[in-house]
C-alpha cells in the first residue's frame, strides 16, 4: 500500500452509539487506516500547524490524523489479531493495531490537543497505557485504576493535551503480560514546538521485542519469560529490518524503545553519537558525552544523534550476540574441536539427512541447507557484497551516501567502497616475508646479536622450566596449616 492508498483507505469502523462512552461521536469517528506491508513506509509530513520533519518508522508507518473545527487531532487506532511477517519465509500471527505489530506511529506536536479513538476487535478486553506521556489520571489508560476495560466490540476516546516533545510508546495495561508478548506495542512522537529546537534531518524509531515460536509454529509462547528465540525491532528480524538510509552530511537521529523482557546494548559501528533523549525528555547539550554503544532499558526510551560524515555500510545492532541470532536452541552441546564422523555415520542411518555441527565453530551453519520446518528462519543469514553476513535479530545497516535528496529513504544498494579501502587477502609468501622481518627486528631490538633460532630455543626451555615447576606445586598439600 501507498501513501496515497493510505490516506484513502476506507476501513470504517461500525460501532454503536453507547461504544464510546458518555459521548455522541459514534458517527463522527474518523476512519481507521490499515496497513497490509511490514515495509518502511515514506514519513508523513505536517499538513496544518507548526513545522516539523517527521519521522521515519523503521519498517512501519505513521498513523493519519484529522483536524476538527475546534482545534482537536483526531487519530483512531484499532486492537485486532494481525499477521507480521518477521523476514522473507517466516510470519507470526499476533495482536497489534491497525493491521500490523506494532501498531502505527502516532506523530503530533507539543500543545496539540489530541483525541485517539480506540476500537477493540481483540477476543478479550484491552485498554491503552500512554507510556511517558504527561496526562490526566483518568486517560492513562490502566484497567481497573485509571478507567474501565474496553470490551470487544467497543470503542473509547482518550482525550489530552501534548504538554512535552519526546519519544513515547503506547501498549496495553489490561492482561498486559499477554497481550505485550502477542505484540501490541507502538511509537509516539511528540516534536517541539519551536521548529528550530533539536532539529534534525532524518529521524528514525523503532522498538525492541521477543517472542518465542517454535519452529514451524505461527503463534508466540505468551507465558515466556526469558528463553526467547525471535529477537525483533518493530517485530521484524534480519535480514528483514530495512536499512537507515542517510545522506552524508545530515544530522540523524535514531529514536528507541524498549518492550521486550530484557535489555538491548546497541552498537552503531563507525560513528560515535550522543544521546540527546531519555524517557523523562532531552539532554542538555552540557551533559551529553560521546558514545559507541548505547544500553536500552526495559520500559524505557532512548534518541542518539550524529553527523553523518563517513559514507559507507555501518552495522547497527544489540551487541548481546544471541539477540542477533534467528531460532537458536537454547540446550545445543559444544563440539568444537570434537571429530563427529564416526557418530555422524551411524546416526545419519537412523536419522537419514543428518548434519553434525559444530565442530570447527559456528560459522559452517551459514552454508548448510538443513530441512527445517516451513515457517522457519535460518539461525544465521543475511547476503552482502562480500558473502553471508551470518547474523539474525536485531541487526540492521545505516547506509551513508553522498548525493541522496532530502526525503529520500529508497534503499541505495550495497556501498561500493573506494580502492584501497577493502581488507584483502595477503598471499602466503608475503606473510612469511613480513613474520621473518618482525622476527628479526624484534631479536635486534630486545635480544643483541642472538638470532631468532636462539631465542626459540630459550623462550621452549623456560616453559619446560614452568611446567615442571607447575607439576613440583601440585604436590604441595592443599592444607597449609600442617608441617
Amino acid at each position: 500500500m501507498n501513501r496515497r492508498e493510505l490516506l484513502g483507505t476506507a476501513g470504517a469502523v461500525l460501532v454503536g452509539t453507547t461504544a464510546v462512552r458518555g459521548r455522541s461521536w459514534a458517527a463522527s469517528i474518523p476512519e481507521a487506516a490499515t496497513m497490509t506491508e511490514a515495509t518502511t513506509q515514506p514519513p508523513l509530513p505536517p499538513r496544518t500547524g507548526p513545522d516539523y520533519n517527521p519521522v521515519v518508522t523503521l519498517n512501519g508507518w505513521t498513523l493519519p490524523w484529522r483536524m476538527t473545527e475546534d482545534g482537536w487531532k483526531e487519530f483512531h487506532l484499532v486492537a485486532e489479531p494481525v499477521e507480521r511477517e518477521i523476514a522473507p519465509g517466516m510470519i507470526a500471527r499476533l495482536w497489534g493495531y491497525n493491521g500490523q505489530s506494532p501498531g502505527p506511529t502516532v506523530e503530533a506536536v507539543e500543545g496539540d490537543k489530541v483525541r485517539i479513538f480506540v476500537t477493540n476487535r481483540l477476543p478479550e478486553h484491552t485498554t491503552v497505557h500512554w507510556h511517558g506521556l504527561i496526562l490526566p489520571s483518568g486517560m492513562d489508560g490502566v484497567g481497573g485504576l485509571s478507567q474501565p476495560t474496553i470490551k470487544p466490540g467497543e470503542t473509547f476516546a482518550y482525550e489530552y493535551v501534548l504538554r512535552k516533545s519526546g519519544t513515547f510508546m503506547y501498549h496495553p495495561h489490561a492482561d498486559e503480560t499477554f497481550q505485550m508478548a502477542m505484540g501490541m506495542m507502538g511509537s509516539f512522537v511528540v516534536h517541539p514546538k519551536d521548529p528550530a529546537f533539536m532539529r534534525v534531518d532524518r529521524d528514525f524509531i523503532f522498538l525492541t521485542g521477543a517472542y518465542d515460536i517454535d519452529p514451524g509454529a505461527y503463534v508466540p509462547k505468551v507465558a515466556t519469560m526469558t528463553d526467547f528465540n525471535i529477537w525483533t525491532w518493530n517485530s521484524r528480524a534480519f535480514p528483514g529490518i530495512d536499512p537507515l538510509v542517510v545522506a552524508k552530511g545530515d544530522r540523524v537521529r535514531v529514536r528507541m524503545g524498549n518492550l521486550s523482557m530484557t535489555n538491548h546494548p546497541i552498537h552503531m559501528h563507525g560513528y560515535s553519537f550522543e544521546v540527546t533523549g531519555t524517557d523523562g525528555g532531552w539532554v542538555r547539550e552540557s551533559a551529553r558525552w560521546p558514545e559507541v554503544t548505547i544500553d536500552l532499558p526495559v520500559g524505557a526510551m532512548r534518541a542518539f544523534e550524529f553527523e553523518a560524515d563517513a559514507p559507507g555500510d555501518w552495522a547497527i545492532h544489540c551487541h548481546k550476540s544471541h539477540h542477533t541470532m534467528n531460532a537458536m536452541g537454547h540446550s545445543v552441546r559444544t563440539y568444537i574441536g570434537v571429530d563427529q564422523t564416526e557418530i555422524a555415520k551411524k546416526v545419519g542411518q537412523l536419522v537419514p539427512g543428518f548434519m553434525p555441527m559444530g565442530s570447527t565453530g559456528g560459522a559452517a551453519m551459514t552454508e548448510m541447507r538443513m530441512p527445517t520446518p516451513d515457517n522457519t528462519l535460518p539461525m544465521m543469514t543475511g547476503e552482502g557484497p562480500f558473502g553471508s553476513v551470518e547474523m539474525g535479530g536485531m541487526f540492521s545497516v545505516v547506509k551513508v551516501r553522498e548525493g541522496l535528496a532530502r526525503g529520500d529513504y529508497r534503499d541505495p544498494g550495497w556501498y561500493k567502497n573506494p580502492p584501497g579501502t577493502v581488507a584483502h587477502k595477503v598471499d602466503g609468501g608475503a606473510v612469511a616475508a613480513a613474520g621473518n622481518g618482525a622476527v628479526a627486528a624484534s631479536t635486534a631490538s630486545t635480544r643483541g646479536t642472538r638470532d631468532g633460532r636462539t631465542l626459540a630455543m630459550e623462550v621452549r626451555a623456560r616453559r619446560r622450566t614452568i611446567g615442571m615447576q607447575a607439576m613440583d606445586m601440585s604436590k604441595v598439600p592443599m592444607d597449609r596449616t600442617k608441617p
